[in-house]
């Protein structure tokens, strides 16, 4: 099958959406070669994606296309999907090509979560409108639609009200890195690691709930460092350092931007306890990654993440402090607590694993050509 992607997250996300997208078409492409896939995408970057030219990459020619590269993957890629003979379209962040419907070409969309619409705080009145729009559209007129999880598969289900048996649940899957042994060592000296951290993936953002955790290590005056890996956002990063400076905790906190994925592995498997307390998430990737990984986790009883973590996590309230903090001090004060969790998030990882999820993508894109030329 010649199978076309909405690629622009692959090439231009350092996270979330970015990281499904990336770790879909790597699956793909390294379990079922024998498919082509070809990606379509308004701009290539090669600093997150650095391995597309496995692939056969269509992006914007004219000037005038290269000027409205948000408009020519929404409005103009229909002509291109046909061109260049897709079998079928597989939108891999929540939406769909306009016109799509008319053109004869199958589509599945990849919804990730709706948090915009349970917590519409979080997002400017324009972007509420334009997702909603998108997502709404993509919902009635794809053949089928991917949950990441149970909890986006209901509030599809609920908000636009969409027949069950149309939505699919297949859990997005960590990259294959994680599952591998690192270079500890080097990664530890790349980075200028402590012996002992703890860990925190994910955008600096109100949602992702980070100081929480800062606020929750200087109440139970718990001096181990903390690493963050992820962008920064405004205001939110100048709440964070404006804490650490008035707590005088500067010291014990260390930012880091997106890193290439090996690196990632590598600091999961070199902390001694990784924390993920969001408030909402669509999936919360990072438990798993960390689960494939080796290493203990600390997430939260709220929204989807019971549900990523199973059996195999501690889990505590992200608005309360006090849990917080006594759940770390008993992660770190408890070796064979953490070495229980090690193995328990190894085999919960598995389900995740990369090979699996292509088997199941594969499977579903053979059922929606099948019944479109029924």
């Amino acid at each position: 099958m010649k199978i076309g992607f909405d690629a622009k997250r692959a090439f231009l996300n350092s996270s979330g959406l970015g990281n499904y997208s990336r770790n879909t078409l790597n699956a793909l492409q390294r379990f079922f070669p024998e498919n082509q896939y070809i990606l379509f995408t308004p701009e290539v970057k090669n600093r997150l994606f650095d391995n597309y030219q496995r692939f056969k990459v269509v992006s914007p020619r004219n000037m005038v296309a290269k000027k409205f590269k948000s408009l020519w993957r929404s409005l103009f890629l229909v002509p291109h999907l046909k061109r260049h003979g897709v079998d079928l379209f597989h939108g891999l962040s929540n939406e769909i090509p306009q016109g799509i419907h008319k053109s004869n070409i199958p589509s599945v969309v990849t919804v990730h979560d709706l948090i915009f619409m349970r917590y519409p705080e979080f997002y400017k009145p324009i972007d509420r409108k334009i997702y909603f729009k998108k997502i709404k559209y993509a919902c009635h007129v794809a053949d089928k639609i991917i949950a990441i999880s149970k909890q986006t598969k209901h509030d599809i289900e609920t908000f636009f009200h969409i027949p069950k048996e149309k939505i699919e649940l297949i859990y997005q899957p960590v990259g294959a890195a994680f599952f591998e042994k690192q270079h500890i060592e080097s990664v530890r000296e790349k980075y200028h690691l402590p012996e002992r951290f703890i860990l925190a993936v994910g955008t600096l953002e109100p949602r992702k709930n980070q100081l929480a955790l800062l606020q929750a290590l200087h109440s139970a005056k718990i001096r181990i460092p903390v690493i963050f890996v992820g962008k920064q956002t405004r205001p939110y990063t100048s709440e964070i350092q404006h804490f650490l400076s008035e707590k005088k905790m500067e010291n014990q906190v260390i930012f880091l931007p997106h890193v290439p994925e090996t690196d990632l592995a590598g600091l999961y498997q070199s902390a001694t306890l990784s924390v993920y307390i969001s408030v909402f998430e669509g999936f919360g990737l990072p438990v798993i990654e960390a689960m494939a990984s080796g290493c203990p986790v600390l997430t939260s009883t709220v929204s989807v993440l019971p549900e990523t973590a199973g059996d195999a996590a501690i889990l505590c309230n992200p608005s309360a402090i006090e849990e917080i903090a006594q759940k770390i001090a008993s992660l770190l004060q408890n070796e064979p607590l953490r070495n229980e969790l090690i193995q328990k998030g190894r085999v919960r990882a598995e389900q995740f694993h990369p090979e699996n999820y292509a088997k199941n993508l594969v499977s579903l894109y053979a059922k929606i050509w099948e019944e479109k030329h029924a």
